[in-house]
């Protein structure tokens, strides 16, 4: 898989993700500790990791492209 395809679906998840985390079902599931509350910790966790995963490979992604503009 290329560098670009791996940072479009790790953004996909983050948008899904970041949609769940913003959900009136989710928000009220949290507020009326129906789930444990580290449950909210844990998913800002994930969003956290996969925004930090996401820098990585967009520095792939430019140097990738700078060396294709180069060339």
């Amino acid at each position: 898989m290329e560098p670009i395809k791996i940072l479009k679906q790790f953004n996909s998840c983050y948008v899904n993700i970041q949609a769940i985390a913003q959900d009136e079902n989710w928000l009220l599931l949290i507020a009326d500790k129906k789930i444990d509350p580290e449950a909210a910790t844990h998913l800002g966790d994930v969003l956290h990791y996969l925004a930090e995963v996401m820098g990585c490979v967009q520095e792939i992604v430019e140097v990738k492209f700078n060396q294709e503009t180069e060339s």
